[in-house]
């Protein structure tokens, strides 16, 4: 077993971000690259803005993205516990090594971090007061993305607040060393906060662990990093659109690494051998949802048909589409695999099969006035309804067969039949091919259909 530690440390006050789960994903392959763990560890201490309902949404997306974590809350460990509510007596112990070694004093009601170096009073004009600066040495961070990194920390800060509730950055940093974590991967966001981080270990005499701070994830529209307000931010959203999970993580790994080449859909194994911090971009990386669509769709195409009819039945079960749903379970089976190659998203199938469980659909008036207004589609509707008595309906390829020797017997174009046969039975011009349509619709439907277009 590898000695690489890892962890994803979430706040359960929202929703969870697209930008929160690219992060567990990081860390998640990192840990599964080096044979390390990955550790799930909650930062609820914001007692005002934590909810189990948020907690829940973590664990839930975590879970539907495959992201299963080797310790943390409901798996257990030897570190835990894994709620940082629950661990106020560990963080009592290390504020008293701290103070033991005279590097906490109080001020105002709150516990502050006493930096080493030269002392001196300035007026700080932008907050129009008297300030102490701590003249130090540049913190150096040697970052596995951003590289070599130095920043000056020359003020003391709080650690723990005035109403006894601790801060970020002291928490954060005891939960590391108490759980061995070795790496710390985060968002670039964060690069700003390491060196107060790095103080703090040093204070502890702790051993520091590697820091890899992986770029923003910026809205796809306009400038600045993607929130949680933005569209498609949220990995909730994509569990209700029937999205498939591991799309979206193959393209949430591309946000911000690449394995070296072209590739961009690739199993999760592939990724996992592929995955390491020097493939991680320094560049931050544009959020794209057509892309996103894409990747989805390429991975639907490729479904095996029992899991394809599997997530289509939970989606209408979870829409209540009960028309669809009381269908004949081998005709659901045959619109729905019909449909397969031709949707982008399982959210699709609703609106692109509704007129194979309906005859009370409705007809695009644009698309009739074209139609109509072409040749003699009235015409070409008789004479196909003159041969569907005999036509075979076994197979797309017996029904093609017939349209082309009829459209030769006739002197016409397959086109001429296809386009008033498709408006006649579907009320549109897109969908799965006129054929397949009239195979699974089958003889009788096909002949109401027809039949009730030409009067």
């Amino acid at each position: 077993m590898s000695q690489v530690r890892v962890r994803f440390a979430p706040s359960p006050t929202g929703f969870f971000h697209i930008g929160s789960a690219r992060t567990a994903l990081f860390n998640w392959l990192y840990s599964r690259h080096t044979g390390g763990t990955f550790v799930l560890r909650i930062e609820d201490t914001d007692k005002e803005r934590n909810s189990e309902e948020f907690l829940n949404v973590i664990y839930n997306s975590l879970t539907w993205l495959g992201l299963n974590w080797d310790e943390g809350p409901n798996v257990g460990g030897n570190f835990g516990p894994y709620r940082q509510s629950e661990r106020a007596d560990i963080y009592k112990e290390y504020l008293q090594k701290l103070s033991d070694a005279g590097r906490v004093y109080e001020k105002d009601g709150a516990m502050w971090f006493k930096l080493l170096g030269e002392r001196h009073e300035v007026f700080d004009e932008h907050r129009q007061k008297t300030v102490t600066k701590v003249k130090t040495e540049p913190t150096i961070i040697e970052d596995r993305i951003r590289g070599h990194v130095e920043r000056v920390e020359d003020e003391d800060f709080v650690i723990i607040r005035s109403d006894g509730n601790p801060v970020f950055h002291f928490v954060n940093v005891v939960d590391d060393i108490a759980m061995g974590i070795t790496h710390v991967i985060r968002g670039e966001d964060h690069l700003s906060n390491t060196s107060k981080h790095v103080e703090l270990f040093e204070a502890f005499s702790a051993p520091m662990p590697e820091f890899a701070h992986i770029p923003l994830i910026l809205k796809q529209n306009g400038p600045g990093k993607m929130s949680k307000r933005d569209q498609g931010a949220l990995v909730e959203e994509y569990q209700q659109r029937s999205y498939l999970p591991e799309a979206l993580v193959n393209f949430i790994c591309l946000l911000g690494w690449n394995p070296g080449d072209d590739r961009e859909k690739m199993a999760i194994d592939e990724i996992v051998q592929l995955f390491d911090l020097p493939g991680v971009n320094q560049s931050n990386a544009r959020f794209d949802d057509k892309k996103l669509a894409h990747m989805n769709m390429v991975y639907l195409l490729e479904l095996p048909a029992d899991k394809f009819l599997f997530l289509a039945g939970e989606y209408f079960k979870q829409k209540q589409l009960s028309v669809a749903l009381s269908a004949d379970s081998e005709y659901f089976r045959e619109v729905m695999l019909l449909s397969q190659p031709k949707i982008k998203g399982i959210e699709e199938l609703p609106d692109y099969t509704n007129y194979f469980f309906t005859e009370d659909f409705p007809i695009d008036e644009k698309v009739k006035t074209k139609v109509l207004g072409k040749g003699e589609p009235l015409a070409r509707l008789a004479e196909l309804l003159e041969v569907l008595p005999s036509m075979n309906l076994a197979s797309d390829e017996s029904v093609e067969a017939a349209i082309k020797n009829l459209a030769e017997v006739r002197s016409q174009g397959f086109g001429s039949y296809q386009s008033i046969a498709r408006l006649a039975l579907t009320g549109t011009n897109i969908g799965p091919s006129i054929t397949g349509i009239i195979r699974v619709l089958g003889r009788e439907k096909v002949q109401s259909r027809l039949e009730r277009f030409s009067t």
